[in-house]
């Protein structure tokens, strides 16, 4: 078993504390693959995206942060797949006209076939706790965890994330 990783804008390294304490926390190895910030257009980010995902096996954990769990969300949503069966999203933007508005990133389909979480932290110092009520409107289905403390990088939550990761297994 895997826990794919798919870290946030800038956070190759911020983000490895937090993608290591996840797979201690489901005892699996983590693939983290460096998505480059040379060019932060939504497709550019996809087809790396796009790729993790359809090497998953039925047993891989899918775990993205930030402006990576936008980019899985939209890379979810373009066809149905059986696998991965579900994702969890963390603190994840809303880019709509009521959140940071920028319509390159806004997600506006249909929503996935995978059973979602969303994860979001009250003091998020970076994405607005508001854009979890958004995004959570937006996907109707999701089980939404907030979380009164722990950051944008949920700092002593992995072993709480990993439980909801590995939920219905």
């Amino acid at each position: 078993m895997w826990l794919r990783f798919i870290h946030g804008a800038g956070g190759y390294f911020d983000d490895r504390e937090l993608a290591d304490g996840l797979g201690v926390a489901v005892d699996a190895a983590v693939d983290m693959p460096h998505i480059p910030e040379d060019d932060m257009s939504f497709e550019a980010w996809a087809v790396p995206v796009r790729h993790m995902v359809a090497a998953m096996g039925a047993a891989d954990l899918l775990i993205a942060h930030s402006f990576g769990a936008s980019v899985l969300l939209r890379v979810l949503a373009e066809e149905a797949r059986p696998v991965p069966s579900r994702a969890v999203l963390l603190a994840m933007p809303d880019w709509s006209p009521k959140g940071w508005d920028i319509e390159e990133y806004a997600f506006n389909g249909r929503e996935p076939v995978q059973s979602l979480s969303l994860h979001h932290c009250r003091d998020d110092e970076v994405v607005p706790f508001g854009h979890l009520a958004l995004n959570s409107a937006r996907l109707p289905s999701a089980r939404v965890h907030e979380h009164p403390s722990g950051g944008h990088q949920f700092n002593g939550l992995a072993d709480t994330i990993a439980a909801d990761a590995i939920r219905d297994r």
